[in-house]
C-alpha cells in the first residue's frame, strides 16, 4: 500500500481464536434472531390462505320455508372467492327451478372451517393479493442499506427487529383488507430489513471458520427451524388474528440482547470510530478470557479502512457497486443470481397450499428439507470450490423441475415428491448465496451490495403468485419455468471467482476478477497466511 505495509482487520484480532465465549454468544444470539425472520417469510400461507367455500345462497330464496344454499362451480380454491358461481334462478324461489348458466356469488360466500377458524380471505370475503405484501422492495433498499451505512448494523437490527414484532401485533386488529394489506408491507419491510443486518453484523464481528458455522450452521439453520415452527403454531391456532399474536410474542425477547450484541468493529473503523472498535474487540478478549495487545491498531493497519480518521471523510454510494469493472461484474451476475435463487426458492415455498395433502404436513416437509439442505451445504462448502457448489446445487434443482414435464398429469404424488427433491437443490444454494456474495462484497460497500442483490430478490418474488396462478390452467408450466431460471443461474454462477480459503475482502481495490475476465490479478491472502501472521502477533502480545 504505497510503501507501508498494511495488516488487515482479520490479522490484528486472530488473538481471539474462533470459538470463544464471545463468539458462541454472537454466534447462538444471531442465529435466534433469524427464527423470527423464518416464519414471518411464509406466514401468509396460512394466515392468507382460501379455505373451501361456495356461494350463499339468495337471501329471498327458500324451499318450504327454509333458507337452503345454492348450487355451484367451484373451479379451484386458489384463484379464490371470485372464482365461485352458482346457478340463475328463474324466479325468486328455488322451487322454480334453475338455469343452466351460472352467476357471480352476489350475496357472499360460505367458507369452511374444517382447517381454519377464519383466515383474512374469510372474514374479509376478499381475494387477496399477495404482490402487494411484496411491494417493498424499494423502500427496504434505501430504509436499509442507508441507515445501516449511516447509523451502524446494530442500531438498523433492533429498530427492525422491532419494527416486524410491533406491526405484527397491530395486523392482528385489521378492520379491513385495505389495513391489513398496508400492514403487510411495513412487517415484510421489517423482516428483510432484519434478516440480512443479523447476517453481516456477525460475519464482520467473526473469523472465517466461526463465519462459515454462523451463517450455513446458525443463521440459515435459524431461518429454516422459523420455517419448520410455522406449521405447529398455525396447526394449534386455527384464527388467523392469535396467530400472527403468537408469532409477534417472541420478538420481545430479543429486547435484552441489545446490551448483549455489540457495533460491527469493521464498520466502526470504516467511519473512523477507532476507539469503539478497540473497545469491542478488547471487550471480546475479556470474555474469552485471552490477552489483548497494548496497541491494536497501530500507524498504517487498517489505514485505507479507516477513511473517516483525521476528518478526511470518504462516503461511499451505489454507484462504487459499479464504478470498478471486478464490482461491476460481481454487482451484476450477483442481481441475476439473487433474483433467480429467490424466485425459485420463494415460488416452490408459496406453493405449499397448492400441494396435495395436508397443508401443514406439506410446509413442515418443505421446512426439514431446508434445514437438511443447510446441513449439506455446511459440510460441503469447504470442499469445493464455490463457483462450483452453487452451480451443483442450481443445477440440480433445474433438472428436477424439468423431469416433471415428463410426469403424467394424473401421477400427482410423483409430482410432488419431485418438487420437494428440487427444493433440496435450490434451498442449499439460497443459504450458499449469503455466504458467496458475503465474501465477495467488500466491507466498506457489503451493506451496499447485498442490499441491492437482496432487494433484486424481493422485486423476483413480485412475480411468483402469477407464475403460482398459471398453474391453475397448467400444473406443469411453473415448474418449467422454475427449472428454466434456476438453470440459466446455474451457468452464470461459474463466471463468479472462488472465496474459499479466503480473507473477508474490505476495500474495493481488493474486489476479484470474474472468470475470464482479463483483469490484473491479485495475490489472495489465504486463512493460513492469516494464521501465520497471527502466530507472529500472539508472540508479540505475550512478549
Amino acid at each position: 500500500m504505497q510503501g507501508e505495509k498494511s495488516t488487515d482487520f482479520d490479522e490484528i484480532t486472530c488473538f481471539l481464536g474462533d470459538y470463544g465465549l464471545f463468539q458462541i454468544l454472537i454466534i447462538v444470539l444471531l442465529s435466534l434472531s433469524a427464527i423470527p425472520c423464518g416464519y414471518m417469510g411464509v406466514l401468509v400461507v396460512f394466515v392468507a390462505d382460501t379455505p373451501e367455500h361456495h356461494c350463499k345462497a339468495p337471501i329471498n330464496s327458500s324451499r318450504n320455508g327454509t333458507d337452503v344454499e345454492a348450487p355451484f362451480h367451484e373451479r379451484s380454491s386458489w384463484i379464490g372467492p371470485d372464482s365461485c358461481s352458482r346457478y340463475i334462478l328463474d324466479t325468486g324461489n328455488w322451487t322454480a327451478g334453475l338455469r343452466n348458466d351460472t352467476e357471480k356469488c352476489l350475496d357472499g360466500w360460505v367458507f369452511s372451517t374444517e382447517i381454519y377458524t377464519s383466515t383474512i380471505v374469510s372474514e374479509s370475503e376478499t381475494e387477496i393479493g399477495t404482490t402487494y405484501s411484496n411491494l417493498y422492495p424499494h423502500v427496504y433498499c434505501y430504509f436499509h442499506v442507508f441507515m445501516s451505512y449511516r447509523i451502524g448494523r446494530k442500531p438498523v437490527f433492533f429498530v427492525t427487529m422491532a419494527l416486524q414484532t410491533v406491526t405484527a401485533l397491530i395486523q392482528a386488529t385489521s378492520v379491513n383488507w385495505a389495513m391489513f394489506c398496508v400492514l403487510n408491507c411495513f412487517r415484510g419491510l421489517g423482516q428483510i430489513s432484519n434478516h440480512l443486518p443479523s447476517l453481516i453484523l456477525g460475519s464482520e464481528m467473526l473469523s472465517q471458520s466461526s463465519r462459515l458455522s454462523y451463517t450455513l450452521l446458525g443463521h440459515c439453520l435459524g431461518f429454516g427451524i422459523g420455517y419448520a415452527l410455522i406449521p405447529l403454531f398455525a396447526y394449534f391456532i386455527r384464527d388467523w388474528r392469535m396467530l400472527l399474536v403468537a408469532t409477534a410474542v417472541p420478538g420481545f425477547l430479543f429486547i435484552p440482547t441489545w446490551w448483549l450484541i455489540p457495533e460491527s468493529p469493521r464498520w466502526l473503523l470504516q467511519k473512523g470510530r477507532v476507539e469503539e472498535a478497540e473497545l469491542v474487540i478488547r471487550r471480546a478478549a475479556k470474555r474469552n478470557r485471552v490477552p489483548a495487545p497494548e496497541v491494536l491498531f497501530r500507524s498504517g493497519e487498517c489505514l485505507e479502512i479507516m477513511q473517516n480518521k483525521g476528518g478526511n471523510e470518504r462516503t461511499y454510494t451505489y454507484v462504487d457497486l459499479i464504478r470498478t469493472p471486478n464490482m461491476r461484474n460481481i454487482t451484476v451476475l450477483g442481481v441475476f443470481i439473487w433474483m433467480s435463487v429467490a424466485m425459485v426458492f420463494y415460488g416452490l415455498s408459496l406453493n405449499t397450499s397448492n400441494l396435495n395433502g395436508n397443508v401443514y404436513l406439506n410446509c413442515f416437509i418443505s421446512a426439514a428439507i431446508d434445514m437438511a439442505a443447510y446441513v449439506a451445504s455446511w459440510l460441503l462448502v469447504n470442499r469445493a470450490p464455490r463457483p462450483t457448489l452453487l452451480f451443483t446445487t442450481l443445477m440440480f434443482c433445474g433438472i428436477m423441475l424439468l423431469i416433471i414435464k415428463l410426469v403424467p398429469e394424473d401421477m400427482q404424488v410423483m409430482i410432488q415428491v419431485l418438487a420437494l427433491v428440487g427444493k433440496i437443490g435450490v434451498s442449499a444454494a439460497y443459504c450458499l448465496i449469503y455466504v458467496f456474495f458475503t465474501e465477495l462484497m467488500p466491507t466498506v460497500v457489503r451493506n451496499m451490495g447485498l442490499g441491492v442483490t437482496s432487494t433484486a430478490a424481493r422485486i423476483s418474488t413480485i412475480i411468483c403468485p402469477y407464475m403460482i396462478y398459471i398453474g391453475v390452467y397448467n400444473k406443469v408450466l411453473p415448474y418449467i419455468i422454475f427449472g428454466t431460471i434456476s438453470i440459466m443461474a446455474a451457468v452464470m454462477s461459474m463466471l463468479l471467482p472462488d472465496t474459499r480459503n479466503h480473507k473477508l475482502l474490505d476495500l474495493i481495490s481488493q474486489a476479484k476478477p470474474i472468470r475470464g475476465c482479463c483483469s490484473p490479478k491479485e495475490t489472495p491472502t489465504t486463512q493460513s497466511d492469516t494464521t501465520g501472521r497471527c502466530k507472529e502477533i500472539s508472540k508479540s502480545t505475550h512478549s
